[in-house]
């Protein structure tokens, strides 16, 4: 009997994916709910698994094929097994008619380099002299014979010629002096020889074309589209983690033998923007048409990296959670969004982003609005910097934290008192609890 597998059923936001691999050829034996092909959407990596066990029988989409909820993917034949050296079913008949007609390509382009002018043949023959080698032997009536060519297949360059004139004029004995000598001499004054650096061993210099995945495609295009809608504006401030460190080094070890999970900075810095963002609504809020939307409530986006490229899962009512809840919440978003396995819902909404280029290296930057929001806290690396604290000079663990707005609901005095607040709650952790 056979069985259909079909593209899964989209969620609402996502009209279609792409068709990244395959993980099995036709021929190869599967069994029940085994990852048949990778489908990358705009926000994640989807796997559809085999729904019976069987074998393979064929492939209707090839990688790289867009597709939407319901198409056929493939075919199994149910209950069968494969059989050691058979050859497998063509997986798509548009595909074999494309590596056909790549096959075509390349022939074509042989032929036609063989076909080649023979004025074309006749500059490359005896020598094989680049372009600007020729017009350089051309120019002093060099014959291409003579120099000795350091490119592939003996290919005489530029430098090559230059190389073979200079070594040519050493060799020859000072002209007499004379009216002739002093001209020479004044020719060479005003045009000294040009300088050309050795040939490089390297032979060819690379390039790789490949297309965007879905995911970095759909990043530029939020990216651009923030700063093309938004007037995006940054401000900054620093803040002394002393208080921070000391409160983590107090409790590092009771905290993660109750709750299974260290203590970081993220939840301490989670907690400090949602008393900043209830003092002050509008970063919370965003713009829908000609409204203005306030968000009665703390869904705090923050930033993973993984090698797909940048999402951000959502910590949804973050106001409600404690410093563990927050914690394992973003362990574990981490840990599955490099996985691929975090899922699309997670991914949605948001009122208010944080990034941490610090993990990173980064000292400062301005972090780009994460649209539709209005806001986003850029946290940096912690660098030991001397300040001066009541009168004296000490080190203290700093960091630039920076908060890019749109402008355009968010003026200037509440960005700036918004990072005042939050720097406050960092450098005094008891704000949070007493939420002052």
């Amino acid at each position: 009997m056979t069985i259909e597998v079909r593209v899964p059923q989209l969620p609402e936001s996502v009209a279609d994916a792409t068709l990244v691999s395959w993980h099995k050829k036709p021929g190869d034996s599967v069994v029940r709910d085994e990852n048949l092909v990778d489908l990358e959407t705009d926000k994640v990596v989807l796997e559809v698994p085999a729904p019976v066990a069987g074998v393979l029988k064929e492939i209707r989409l090839s990688d790289g094929t867009t597709v939407t909820s319901g198409q056929i993917l493939a075919i199994i034949e149910e209950g069968a097994a494969a059989v050691p050296g058979a050859s497998a079913p063509a997986i798509l008949a548009a595909s074999s008619g494309a590596t056909a007609a790549a096959k075509d390509t390349v022939a074509k382009g042989a032929v036609a380099k063989d076909s080649k002018p023979d004025a074309v043949k006749q500059d490359t023959a005896g020598g094989k002299l680049s372009p600007a080698a020729k017009r350089v032997a051309e120019e002093n009536k060099v014959d291409p014979k003579t120099v000795a060519g350091s490119g592939r297949d003996g290919r005489v360059s530029k430098s090559d010629v230059v190389n073979y004139l200079t070594t040519k004029d050493a060799a020859s004995p000072a002209p007499a002096p004379g009216a002739a000598g002093a001209a020479a001499a004044g020719v060479a004054a005003k045009a000294p020889a040009q300088f050309v650096p050795a040939p490089s061993a390297r032979t060819a210099r690379a390039e790789q074309r490949v297309p965007m995945t879905r995911l970095r495609a759909r990043i530029a295009e939020r990216m651009v589209q923030a700063q093309a809608t938004q007037a995006l504006l940054t401000s900054f401030n620093e803040v002394d983690l002393q208080a921070v460190n000391e409160l983590r080094a107090r409790y590092k070890d009771a905290f993660e033998k109750q709750y299974g999970v260290k203590l970081g900075f993220m939840s301490f810095f989670a907690k400090a923007c949602v008393e900043a963002l209830k003092k002050f609504p509008a970063v919370n809020a965003s713009v829908d048409g000609n409204d203005i939307v306030y968000h009665e409530y703390f869904d705090i986006g923050v930033a993973v990296s993984t090698d797909r490229g940048l999402i951000v899962p959502v910590l949804r009512d973050a106001d409600q959670l404690s410093f563990a809840d927050i914690e394992k919440s973003i362990g574990n978003f981490a840990a599955r969004a490099r996985a691929g396995t975090i899922t699309i819902e997670e991914l949605t909404g948001g009122t208010f982003t944080i990034t941490n280029g610090g993990v990173f290296g980064s000292l400062l930057s301005t972090p780009i609005v994460n649209s539709p929001q209005s806001a986003i806290l850029g946290m940096h690396k912690i660098q030991d910097r001397p300040v001066v604290i009541d009168g004296q000079v000490v080190v203290r663990p700093m960091m630039y934290i920076a908060l890019t707005y749109d402008h355009r609901i968010i003026d200037g005095r509440e960005a700036v008192q918004f990072l005042v607040t939050v720097k406050q709650c960092l450098e005094d952790p008891a704000r949070m609890v007493l939420h002052i």
